[in-house]
């Protein structure tokens, strides 16, 4: 090919297939994406060897995005539910699948998504690595790393959690801010136990553009993992997570240099009133990066509802300009998410992600509204249910209570005020 990597064909002047596919879904001018790819302002993963794939654009000016965690542990590794989970998550409209797997035949169940997923399907090696090496921890060599890398490149995921920001520097202020959570994220804390037993630098930094090689040359998109990202309200903004953010502005740079696209992650836990400035901040040190948030999370205190309380902050933090929304589940800090959480948790991030679009101005979000509008005024349920973002809940709760007159329903029977504006602007009588 004339390109190693879509930022590449950009920078060059080529309209990819990959770039002209994502323009017609999102109706924007194929010309001005181009630009924006070109800019590093919008990413579309798309690794060469995920054939399956139907891209898809993260960034400026795109609707906004949802990822959907999956993958087998070692106290629930049953390969064919997680499938299953997958194809679910595909039939609800989810934009990528980041598999966690950290336990068994992870390589069997990886190469199995990619081979038939529609979706972009990301990874973190860093939960794969004690597993797949077969080795402690602290006896893992940073060239060890580098190659579980190589091999989720060369399976075909499309893009890559790599915690390169948490250098000795980031560790030493984790070390001296005393978090009330210290390290929540699971690849942050086994890097930082990994550079603390070893004294020794975290290799996805001292080796970073072995790492953009790798990524360059099957055009994966490496999204800078943020290892000190708060894990309560407590810690939010503080010391570790803006150094962090610092240094991935830095490294969003170096990978650019080399035509490797960039997603920047970012908060989990954070206050409302701080999600805002956070996303400013971010666009600010990473000079425009997509920005994919986990969550936020805008309360500690709802175990089984953090599907609630992360599409609070993921709604505030998209319509601020995050363009990558981690979907949360019911079940998040309590188990691994059933079939129903993470429905659950994917419709909650669809309604935050919808309603950002709204705020942004996105092309076609507010239609979509604008119809359901209409078939309200017009009492059509059919085409309400239709149009809903999930019609199978919505169909049944109107199967499960049917009123006396189809035209309403059981809420307000003859008295809809819809059923009762119509008439009388017909000039028809009204009958209560």
């Amino acid at each position: 090919m004339a390109y190693t990597t879509q930022m590449d064909a950009a920078k060059q002047g080529i309209i990819t297939k990959e770039m002209t596919a994502v323009a017609l879904k999102e109706n924007v001018d194929v010309a001005v994406l181009l630009q924006l790819v070109a800019q590093g302002k919008v990413a579309i993963p798309a690794n060469k060897n995920h054939t399956s794939l139907n891209p898809a654009g993260v960034g400026q000016g795109l609707s906004t995005k949802i990822n959907v965690n999956l993958g087998v542990s070692e106290d629930c590794c049953d390969i064919e539910q997680e499938i299953c989970k997958v194809k679910k998550a595909i039939e609800l409209k989810a934009d990528a699948i980041m598999d966690l797997s950290c336990f068994g035949k992870t390589r069997e169940f990886r190469r199995r998504l990619i081979e038939f997923s529609p979706a972009m399907i990301g990874t973190v090696p860093m939960y794969d690595a004690v597993g797949f090496l077969d080795k402690e921890l602290k006896h893992i060599t940073a060239e060890e790393f580098l190659s579980v890398v190589k091999r989720h490149a060369e399976d075909g995921v499309d893009f890559m959690t790599i915690h390169a920001g948490l250098n000795r520097e980031t560790a030493k202020k984790v070390k001296q801010e005393k978090r009330l959570t210290n390290i929540v994220s699971r690849g942050g804390s086994l890097l930082f136990a990994w550079m603390e037993l070893n004294n020794q630098e975290n290799p996805f930094y001292e080796y970073y553009d072995k790492v953009l090689d790798i990524c360059a040359e099957y055009d994966v998109t490496i999204s800078l993992g943020d290892a000190c990202r708060p894990g309560c309200t407590q810690d939010a903004t503080d010391a570790s997570q803006i150094h962090e953010l610092i240094v991935l502005g830095e490294l969003t740079k170096r990978a650019w240099a080399k035509n490797v696209q960039v997603i920047v992650e970012g908060p989990g836990h954070m206050p409302l009133n701080q999600i805002t400035g956070n996303v400013m901040l971010q666009k600010k040190l990473c000079h425009g990066a997509p920005f994919y948030v986990l969550g936020p999370l805008v309360t500690d205190v709802a175990p089984g509802y953090d599907h609630i309380t992360s599409a609070i902050g993921g709604a505030i933090a998209a319509a601020a300009g995050a363009d990558f929304l981690c979907y949360v589940t019911p079940a998040e800090h309590l188990r691994l998410p059933t079939m129903e959480d993470m429905k659950e948790g994917i419709i909650a991030s669809r309604i935050a992600a919808h309603a950002a679009d709204i705020a942004k101005g996105v092309p076609g979000a507010q239609e979509w509204d604008n119809q359901m509008s209409q078939a309200r005024a017009d009492i059509d349920f059919d085409k309400m249910i239709e149009l809903s973002i999930d019609p199978e809940k919505s169909g049944r709760y109107r199967k499960e209570s049917l009123p006396e007159h189809e035209d309403t329903c059981t809420m307000c029977g003859k008295m809809c005020a819809m059923k009762t504006m119509k008439k009388i602007l017909n000039g028809e009588e009204v009958d209560i």
